[in-house]
């Protein structure tokens, strides 16, 4: 398989065909990511001939374990769904052509990837099973989004999973706890929480902030530029999301970013979540929930 450094997929993907489709980041400029330093380029569209030899040999190896049963597929690289409409949709023939019975495809986007599209674009590509997209949208808080060099606003975020929403393309969105910086995570959740309050995501997943040496953002910090959350006020944080959240979505933060993992369905299970981030904040001391932190040498 040609597969291009360290391959991310969200934890409820695990059961996914991955197929890599491109390679590092269109955007690559977010201060806190370090997620693709150890590519050589910014970003890499594979050759189609790649894409077609990986799913030959897809057919070997799921033949091996799955029955030669593909139901979805997740295409790899930091946001796919980048690409033009034309490549989307010859992928997507690609992929029915080896697994006829996939049903649908899954991948990274930004949001300004959706913008590329156009509406009947969209359309066309939900009918070609382009369902479950994966979004970083990391926060509502637009000085946060600002800072950070995310490319998009908060309006922007809800106008285009409107879109989404409107060619009937499920979505799923990742928080980041502690984007917002120290004495503000209250103002991030609560800018989050009405943003998310506006759409339909599937599941929010939270994953937490982790300032690596490499990044940035790590610089503005040794500037003074920008003070990082500690690690009670990150699950405070999220208490405060989780309070102010009124949509049916499913919570979870799961990733090993998360010290403590919490997943639950909302609204059913808000008070549990809420029970379980004030034992948290209660119960476990800054300096243990630090250890952890300073322990994930990659996330």
């Amino acid at each position: 398989m040609h597969y291009t450094g360290t391959i991310w997929r969200p934890p409820y993907e695990a059961s996914s065909l991955l197929l890599e489709v491109t390679a590092g980041c269109t955007h690559h400029n977010c201060k806190f990511c370090t997620l693709y330093n150890d590519l050589p380029f910014s970003f890499r569209m594979s050759p189609i001939e790649d894409v077609e030899a990986d799913l030959k040999e897809a057919q070997t190896q799921y033949g091996l374990w799955k029955n030669n049963k593909v139901d979805r597929t997740f295409l790899t690289g930091a946001n796919p769904f980048v690409l033009s409409f034309e490549k989307l949709m010859l992928i997507a023939d690609l992929i029915r052509e080896y697994f006829p019975e996939n049903e649908t495809i899954g991948c990274f986007s930004r949001i300004t990837d959706i913008s590329l599209k156009t509406d009947e674009e969209l359309l066309l590509l939900h009918d070609a099973g382009y369902t479950g997209l994966t979004i970083g949208v990391e926060t509502g808080d637009d000085k946060a989004l600002d800072f950070m060099n995310k490319g998009y606003s908060s309006k922007d975020i809800i106008e285009q999973c409107r879109r989404l929403e409107y060619a009937g393309i499920s979505y799923n969105f990742f928080y980041l706890t502690g984007i917002s910086g120290s004495g503000n995570g209250e103002k991030g959740a609560l800018a989050t929480a009405a943003i998310c309050n506006q759409l339909h995501p599937e599941l929010i997943g939270a994953n937490m902030l982790t300032v690596y040496p490499d990044s940035e953002l790590y610089q503005e910090i040794q500037n003074g530029n920008w003070k990082e959350e500690s690690e009670l006020e990150k699950y405070r944080e999220l208490k405060i999301l989780i309070a102010n959240l009124k949509l049916p979505t499913v919570f979870a933060a799961m990733g090993a970013s998360n010290a403590i993992q919490l997943q639950g369905i909302l609204p059913g299970d808000k008070e549990k979540l809420l029970s379980a981030l004030t034992e948290i904040t209660n119960t476990i001391s800054e300096e243990e929930l630090r250890r952890y932190r300073n322990s994930l040498k990659t996330l």
